[in-house]
């Protein structure tokens, strides 16, 4: 297959690299030890927490918009991503003039119409997997809106509130897992775009990705201030 045969060996190792990185990322932040650390985990903490003082409210207006800021903003991020896909498909069909302008530009490898088809394609599915975590982010926030309306007022039995609290957290800590991969894929694409000026630099910037990920998830000044006494 030209798409195949058109890429060289760092290409090869350039992607390898970048999906090693991505998964490699996603394993450590979401089920390894260290996830206990993290920002994710905090926050799902004060999500109970938040499910907990819901059950000791009669009113729940503010609750309710706290579920609607999370459809708001992850519906703007799903017709965000079908609206990129559409430019990509646009790109595949405008190869040539991509390419034209890329040889004219210093400093950068022009790839051959099969390895720009490669790169752009494979571009197009890391959005179309962050279109899949959104839209079922999306759908889960919904899950947790009606979650809420059910939830038993107060003078309930504490157990059925706990179980109730429980369930919210759990929800809505399942809308943020889907979201956070979807925003995860989004900081990969822009290492990805480096891979259309040479594949060396797809290398450095999905080490530079990982870095950025990392420390705003263990080391950043908002995991500071929510683990402040």
């Amino acid at each position: 297959m030209p798409l195949l045969h058109d890429l060289t060996w760092l290409d090869y190792l350039a992607v390898s690299a970048f999906v090693s990185a991505w998964v490699g990322y996603s394993w450590y932040v979401d089920r390894s030890r260290a996830s206990q650390r993290s920002i994710t985990a905090v926050m799902r903490r004060y999500r109970l927490a938040w499910a907990r003082e819901m059950g000791r409210r009669d009113v729940r207006i503010v609750d309710t918009q706290v579920v609607g800021n999370f459809l708001t903003g992850i519906g703007f991020f799903a017709s965000t991503t079908i609206l990129v896909i559409g430019g990509l498909f646009a790109l595949l069909g405008a190869a040539d003039k991509a390419l034209a302008a890329l040889s004219g530009l210093p400093l950068i490898q022009a790839p051959t119409a099969a390895a720009w088809e490669a790169k752009v394609l494979l571009l197009m599915a890391v959005f179309v997997y962050a279109f899949f975590k959104f839209a079922w982010a999306f759908r889960l926030s919904s899950y947790a809106s009606i979650l809420i309306g059910a939830m038993p007022m107060p003078g309930t039995d504490p157990e059925v509130l706990e179980r109730y609290a429980q369930r919210i957290a759990r929800m809505v800590q399942l809308v943020a897992h889907h979201q956070n991969h979807g925003f995860r894929a989004y900081f990969f694409a822009v290492a990805l775009l480096t891979w259309f000026i040479h594949p060396a630099l797809l290398l450095l910037s999905s080490a530079v990705v990982v870095a950025v990920l990392q420390r705003r998830e263990f080391r950043s000044r908002a995991l500071r201030a929510l683990s402040d006494p």
